[in-house]
């Protein structure tokens, strides 16, 4: 499959994953929800390397999950704010956390808490058309001619 030119495939995870396919990219989107906006702050939490990040950072603006917005001028320092389709990927990391504590929770782990009231997140997807946990039934893919 040719993901780079990936809006000529009908697939919309194969599109998505085209973007955020890798580690660096969920981490930062990741990071962001959490409060974090500047370059220095998303170097620290991560541990990549500078040009890595700038990448990163350029293709999640370019595809509108951040915008950057100038906060500085003297030096020119921007930050990176979270625009509504990088908030709506939240749910997707809490997804994959859950998928991993189940599947990979071996040895010390983060726990996820809401902040209101103190209970630990525990994420399910639920089909909004029947309520339905996902991956209960089966789901066919219907591809358009």
């Amino acid at each position: 499959m040719d993901l780079k030119n990936s809006a000529d495939c009908p697939c919309p995870i194969a599109r998505s994953l085209n973007l955020l396919g890798d580690a660096w990219s969920m981490l930062i989107l990741r990071d962001a929800n959490a409060g974090m906006t500047r370059f220095e702050q998303f170097k620290k939490s991560l541990g990549i390397a500078p040009t890595m990040l700038t990448k990163r950072l350029a293709a999640l603006t370019e595809e509108r999950l951040l915008e950057k917005r100038q906060y500085s001028e003297r030096p020119p320092r921007d930050e990176y704010l979270l625009t509504q389709a990088g908030r709506d990927f939240l749910p997707v990391l809490l997804m994959i956390g859950a998928w991993g504590r189940k599947h990979r929770g071996y040895g010390s782990m983060v726990q996820l808490l809401d902040a209101e009231t103190g209970t630990e997140v525990q994420p399910i997807a639920i089909d909004a058309g029947t309520g339905a946990v996902l991956g209960t039934r089966a789901i066919k893919a219907v591809y358009p001619e």
